[in-house]
């Protein structure tokens, strides 16, 4: 089988590429260029696509002894993800690059662009495994180092793109072996830090970055009553859940700390209130897609049992999810409910939900609206 390794220059990705070519196929490299003015080398643990990464990448792939190239998608990133986390903070949501990288980059553009070569499938370093079922459909599972699983980013990936997928460090018990082996096979990034936060936020500093490039008015901090409370220098670079940088004038009565319910980008106001009122137990979704075939519950509407999951690393909860029509302006949608039996705090608008029955991912949807039913009632 002709493969396309991903290499991003980190170990997962090096020794992924080492099974692939180890199991007998014909296994091209390839790092994508994700900006036209990459830094020459990492901060430690942060950032990536440097020039640093890409060299890595090519000594990994020279010592597999196989094909190394550099394809630039800078354009595509930039328009595709970095553009739409712009878009999404200016529009008082809190969206999750990594997810539309998956779904726009490496799914998406290089996927379209292998099968256009001849490549049958995509291999890259992710924490995930595909498993077929009895009648040769692909399902999307999670992988075997639940520490280190990554199904909830690949959460985007479809039915088609889940049968060009292949990922071979879902059954690696844990990072330490895959370093181990890394370390056994010669590979030079053996030892190199994991890449962590926003990629091309290289210092971290979420804040400082969106400053730059949204327009930040100063507006009023409010409480749950309505009652200005202080004021903040841009509602767009506040998220739900948020407790550091309020920099409140006016402290809460019960002298307790108080987090971000609420930002309203269009009357330019943050919400403010107890931890409590963080808490949620219905999720609305937008942009829904299912990981493989949908189960039979979704073409008929019904509800049926899973767990959520709206963060990378978050535990799942117990729910009941389904599915309804949407066929405002003549254009039938499909949108997605999600009752959560544990209630989960600090939801947002732009944050992805997952679902998972058992280890099975079913599929994701784009968080729309987060409530609290009992406070609705009252």
């Amino acid at each position: 089988m002709r493969v396309l390794a991903a290499m991003s220059g980190g170990v997962d990705s090096a020794v992924a590429a080492a099974r692939a070519v180890e199991a007998g196929h014909d296994v091209v490299g390839v790092h994508l260029a994700l900006s036209r003015m990459p830094g020459t080398l990492r901060t430690g643990s942060r950032g990536c696509c440097t020039i640093e990464d890409s060299r890595d990448a090519w000594r990994a792939c020279d010592k597999l002894g196989i094909p190394f190239y550099v394809w630039d998608f800078s354009e595509r990133f930039k328009e595709d993800v970095v553009q739409d986390f712009i878009d999404e903070y200016a529009a008082g949501r809190t969206p999750n690059p990594c997810m539309r990288c998956n779904e726009r980059i490496k799914f998406a553009a290089l996927l379209e662009k292998a099968i256009a070569l001849g490549f049958d499938a995509v291999c890259t370093g992710h924490y995930a495994k595909v498993i077929e079922d009895a009648d040769g459909n692909r399902e999307l599972h999670r992988a075997a180092d639940w520490a280190k699983d990554q199904s909830y980013v690949l959460g985007v990936l479809t039915h088609e793109q889940l049968k060009h997928s292949m990922f071979p460090l879902a059954d690696t018990p844990s990072k330490a072996e895959v370093r181990a082996e890394a370390e056994r096979r010669g590979l030079s990034v053996a030892n190199k830090p994991d890449s962590h936060d926003i990629c091309f936020i290289s210092d971290g500093d979420t804040r400082g970055w969106l400053a730059e490039k949204i327009e930040m008015t100063p507006g009023d901090i409010v409480d749950e009553t309505g009652a200005k409370v202080g004021e903040h220098p841009g509602a767009n670079a506040f998220t739900v859940g948020q407790r550091r940088g309020l920099k409140l004038g006016t402290p809460a009565a019960d002298g307790k700390p108080r987090f971000v319910l609420e930002i309203r980008p269009k009357e330019n106001k943050v919400v403010v209130g107890p931890e409590g009122l963080l808490a949620v137990d219905e999720i609305r979704g937008i942009k829904v897609s299912w990981a493989g075939l949908p189960i039979a519950e979704v073409g008929t509407g019904e509800e049926f049992e899973c767990h959520a999951q709206v963060r990378a690393h978050g535990d799942p909860v117990p729910a009941t999810a389904w599915t309804e029509r949407d066929s405002a302006d003549s254009d039938f949608r499909e949108n997605l409910v999600v009752r959560l039996r544990d209630s989960l705090r600090g939801v947002a608008p732009g944050q992805t939900v997952v679902l998972y029955q058992g280890s099975r991912v079913l599929g994701q949807a784009t968080i729309d609206a987060a409530r609290s039913l009992q406070r609705a009632a009252t």
